[in-house]
């Protein structure tokens, strides 16, 4: 008999006193970046708080040079940035954070007030979230346990896929169209009583809801086709038990995406808000970027932050709760699968694609910006979507406002892959500013870009920008680890290749079409947050046809023209499902 020799399991390399010395910097340096610039908001800010205050105090006051210069010091903006900050810093060591600059109440009674009714609406969406993501995951456990194949063990079908290709702006918009306006069966606006918060519950919960359920849907398909299940089966043990234990070995891979969506939660918090008129933090922080109610939008984004962060930090600490031992050893086994091609998987991004392709074809070619039709015009041969509230066509519109969308998105994924690829090389250095990135949904990002450049496509650009390229480094940085790993790598140096030129011939290529199509997969949630940013008032102006700008435009008017909303509104939804149907589409796991 002759012995095969078996390589022995690579194991990731431990981190040493080192490495836990650079991870702990890196986290210091990202906070205090984002305490400095979150406390010099006053001296940078591009516009004028000055005016803004006068206007806050007294509309009827003119605003002559010396009483601009006298709120100018009252406000102490003359005294530099440094001051500035310490001044701020001061305060917040103590309990203080200032006092608002348009109300003159203390901030931090504001922000607590708004805290107090965000988490209570997130609290209700959570209940709507794990309902919903209990009645997708069901199924899938039920089958996988009985020993179906992955394939049919997996997913959450189209159900799950349509919970999550809505946004929460998106779905807001439509429960309040619909359940609130048009059949009345709940309230359409405001926080008197358990009733109010129906509606902007089930906008944050059942996307939040089907997204988990997908996820966890699919875990559970991997973990019931790993070798301890058919074991357990064999062994007569009672369904319930090994039910209970593929769900548990199936939740550890994906709590800390679970941990993504409790973030993303926060930034969805402040759409709903404004919708709905939810006098919660989001909606006040959203009213201070506008207002430019600086020390007011300093709380409210400390605030935002940490519930992020404590979100964040929560799924972590329950992923090493579930793995337990197995997460301090490393010893977490790794699903063996077979990738396969669904070809009938390409035919939901496809339809979308091209139905988004035809509206744009056809719009193109018409005047976006002249008001040569009659106001709120019905749908017709003419008008194929209507016109809008100043008799502009609304399909060129929404054709132009294609370009724009797609056309900054684009340059957004550009700029957080090349980002991401070099932050991707030194992980650890950068690991603090990434935990802050993830931290930091889209929208808590536009209100502190809004603040200091003001609303506009740029502001709205460099928002998402700042936050979304730290996906992309850690896949980065996954990747060349484990192309630095392969033995092919590993010997370069002992043939008298550098470490640069390894880099340039064999690390860099090896990892480029993996993250080009990640980069590319990302592009219609780019879009979609660049769309919740306009929706917002942070991104273009009018006469922008930016969709969520188009979908702002037409809310006052749904009631008499409800096509104003419907046509910016459907390409959003066609966005959204292109952006989840092209996620699920491709390779899929296949058990062996």
């Amino acid at each position: 008999m002759t012995a095969v020799a078996v390589p022995a399991p690579v194991r990731p390399r431990r981190s040493g006193p080192r490495d836990g010395a650079v991870v702990a910097l890196s986290r210091v340096l990202a906070g205090a970046a984002v305490v400095a610039g979150v406390g010099v908001l006053p001296w940078l800010s591009q516009r004028s708080p000055e005016l803004a205050v006068l206007r806050a105090r007294s509309a009827e006051q003119e605003a002559t040079p010396a009483a601009l210069a006298s709120i100018r010091a009252e406000l102490g903006l003359d005294a530099g940035p440094w001051v500035v900050v310490g001044r701020w810093l001061s305060g917040v060591a103590t309990g203080d954070l200032g006092t608002s600059w348009a109300s003159g109440a203390p901030v931090l009674g504001s922000v607590l007030s708004g805290l107090g009714v965000s988490l209570t609406l997130v609290g209700f969406a959570l209940v709507v979230a794990a309902l919903v993501a209990a009645v997708l995951i069901v199924p899938a456990l039920h089958r996988g346990v009985r020993g179906a194949r992955a394939g049919t063990a997996g997913g959450s079908g189209a159900a799950g896929a349509t919970l999550t290709a809505l946004p929460e702006f998106l779905l807001a918009t439509f429960l309040l169209v619909v359940v609130a306006v048009w059949l009345g069966w709940l309230p359409p606006y405001g926080w008197a009583g358990p009733r109010y918060a129906v509606l902007p519950a089930l906008a944050l919960g059942l996307p939040a809801g089907g997204l988990v359920g997908r996820l966890l849907a699919e875990s559970v398909a991997s973990a019931a086709t790993e070798p301890w299940v058919g074991t357990w089966q064999t062994a007569g043990l009672p369904r319930r038990r090994t039910a209970a234990a593929v769900l548990r070995r199936a939740t550890a891979p994906v709590l800390p995406q679970i941990g993504l969506v409790l973030v993303g939660l926060t930034g969805g918090a402040v759409a709903v808000e404004q919708v709905f008129a939810v006098p919660g933090l989001g909606r006040t922080t959203l009213g201070a970027a506008a207002g430019l109610d600086l020390p007011l939008l300093q709380g409210g984004v400390l605030a935002l932050l940490a519930v992020a962060v404590l979100a964040g930090a929560g799924a972590g600490a329950a992923r090493r709760a579930v793995l337990g031992r197995a997460a301090r050893t490393g010893d977490v086994p790794v699903p063996t699968a077979v990738t396969a091609v669904r070809r009938s998987r390409w035919v939901v991004p496809g339809v979308a694609g091209g139905v988004l392709a035809l509206v744009v074809l056809a719009g193109l070619p018409r005047d976006p910006f002249t008001s040569a039709h009659p106001r709120l015009a019905s749908p017709s041969a003419a008008l194929p979507l209507g016109s809008d509230a100043v008799g502009r066509d609304l399909l060129a519109r929404v054709a132009h406002g294609a370009l724009l969308t797609t056309g900054t998105a684009l340059l957004v994924v550009l700029v957080a892959l090349v980002v991401g690829v070099l932050i991707g090389l030194a992980p650890r250095i950068a690991t603090g500013f990434a935990e802050v990135a993830n931290a930091a949904p889209p929208v808590l990002a536009g209100l502190v870009v809004a603040a200091v450049l003001g609303p506009s496509a740029v502001g709205a650009a460099v928002g998402v920008a700042l936050v979304s390229w730290a996906p992309l480094a850690a896949h980065a940085a996954s990747l060349v680890a484990e192309i630095r790993a392969q033995p092919h790598v590993r010997v370069l140096p002992v043939l008298g290749v550098g470490p640069a030129r390894a880099l340039e011939a064999h690390v860099l290529p090896a990892a480029a079409g993996p993250l080009v199509r990640h980069a590319v997969l990302r592009l219609p949630g780019t879009a979609l947050a660049l769309a919740s940013l306009g929706f917002l008032g942070l991104g273009p102006q009018p006469p922008s046809p930016e969709w969520g700008r188009l979908l702002a435009d037409g809310m006052p008017y749904v009631e008499r023209a409800p096509w104003a909303v419907l046509a910016p509104a459907g390409m959003l939804v066609l966005v959204a499902v292109l952006a989840v149907s092209l996620a699920a589409a491709g390779r899929r796991p296949r058990a062996r």
